[in-house]
């Protein structure tokens, strides 16, 4: 498997695995088969595994610490995050700790190499377009980040649980202002797809665009971490869950019929379209690695057999672009 650049490992493997499909989240597998499922990556050159306490509610923890148990992973580099939400300041090194903490003794390791920011940063005078209970209390705003979460990393760096830190999503706006602070983010998860999608977790932007942290991050050099790329299922063959009875996906799932001509076009071009969709997020400038949400080990190699294939022609990349 392709290494690339990273600046927080020094290279990554260019495939990731993430927690989201071995905790659960995009349908049911059994343990055994998510363990085997981190054992196949890990043997087919996969050295990033991308997780958090809320995948599965600890569960793709708890399979990092099952897999790991059985094998030499000193090679091997971990990611874990914190969902903050809206708290004072006072709290925020005190509730990152604890999760980190837990996270550690779920996982058997000592410290994880990346630590993630899991809420939505926004700006404080924000108004949120979509607002319910949960989504008010997952976003935090740009000044508890620069007056608390960043010299709370910094104090875990210190303390030797983490090497490095980074952010995810949130508003657009407020994602570009924590780039260009003084003190930017050692990494950053943007999500990266055709559709430029986020679907039912793009609720902090009335209309969102990641491709505008993209671009801003392949403008300042931040290292970029590709998640979203087959859009939780819409850039896939089909869709492998029920709707959520409350209507939260259905954003998700109306990326999945707007996706038709891109399955059109990768039924021509005789690929999977999940294939061609990480081929796509791997072709994209500046791309350290692309995050997958896969759930067992046929998922997998597809997309192992996918980034064999190398990355996409310029013209394929265009072709694919003028879809939408």
């Amino acid at each position: 498997m392709e290494h690339r650049k990273f600046k927080p490992f020094g290279s990554i493997s260019a495939l990731s695995l993430g927690g989201g499909g071995i905790g659960n989240v995009w349908g049911e597998t059994s343990r055994s088969e998510r363990v085997s499922t981190v054992s196949l990556a890990i043997e087919s050159g996969i050295n990033h595994f991308d997780m958090a306490p809320m995948y599965g509610k600890g569960e793709a923890e708890r399979v990092i610490g099952e897999a790991f148990n059985r094998r030499d992973h000193s090679a091997i580099n971990l990611t874990t995050k914190c969902r903050l939400g809206t708290i004072t300041d006072s709290e925020v090194y005190t509730r990152l700790n604890n999760s980190l903490c837990r996270s550690l003794e779920t996982m058997g390791v000592d410290k994880v190499n990346l630590f993630l920011l899991h809420s939505q940063l926004i700006e404080d005078d924000y108004q949120l377009p979509f607002l319910n209970e949960h989504r008010a209390t997952n976003a935090t705003t740009l000044s508890c980040y620069y007056n608390a979460v960043i010299p709370a990393f910094e104090m875990l760096k210190k303390e030797g649980k983490i090497d490095h830190w980074g952010i995810g999503l949130g508003q657009e706006e407020a994602l570009i202002k924590a780039i260009n602070h003084e003190h930017p983010p050692e990494a950053i998860q943007c999500a990266v797809n055709i559709l430029n999608s986020i679907g039912a977790i793009g609720y902090v932007s009335e209309k969102s665009d990641p491709s505008r942290v993209l671009l801003e991050c392949q403008k300042q050099d931040i290292p970029i971490l590709a998640i979203r790329a087959v859009q939780a299922g819409a850039l896939t063959s089909s869709m492998d869950r029920e709707p959520h009875p409350s209507g939260l996906d259905k954003a998700d799932f109306m990326d999945f019929e707007r996706a038709l001509p891109f399955r059109n076009l990768a039924n021509e071009w005789g690929e999977s379209p999940a294939s061609l969709a990480h081929r796509f997020a791997l072709s994209v400038k500046k791309v350290s690695s692309v995050v997958l949400g896969v759930k067992n080990r046929q998922e997998l190699q597809e997309c192992i057999d996918g980034e064999s294939r190398g990355k996409l022609s310029s013209h394929e990349m265009e072709t694919l672009l003028n879809l939408f």
